[in-house]
């Protein structure tokens, strides 16, 4: 199993335009063996400390393996609607991580 932090900074006044994407997007995940287990938006007020800017939404995904992300990336249906995430999304954070017991 793999685990994905999504640390997600959103162009100001294209937050709709990211929410058409993520309504798209986020059921294709699940095609390819994975889960949004955990999608956050937090505000300043409830952020303890932070040394970056805050972003727009937190996600936490999980795949069964690396084949099956990579496979998600490469969708054709996915593909079909990346020009909204280039509208939206001004920059993204990827963490990949394991699971510790």
């Amino acid at each position: 199993m793999i685990y994905l932090t999504q640390l997600i900074y959103v162009n100001e006044g294209k937050e709709e335009i990211f929410h058409e994407f993520e309504e798209l997007a986020i059921p294709i995940i699940s095609k390819y063996n994975g889960r949004l287990t955990l999608r956050i938006r937090p505000k300043e007020n409830t952020v303890i400390e932070h040394n970056i800017k805050i972003p727009y939404e937190i996600h936490l995904v999980e795949f069964t393996n690396q084949k099956d992300f990579d496979n998600f990336k490469k969708d054709e249906e996915r593909k079909s609607f990346l020009h909204l995430k280039k509208q939206s999304i001004q920059s993204t954070i990827l963490i990949q991580g394991v699971k510790i017991n």
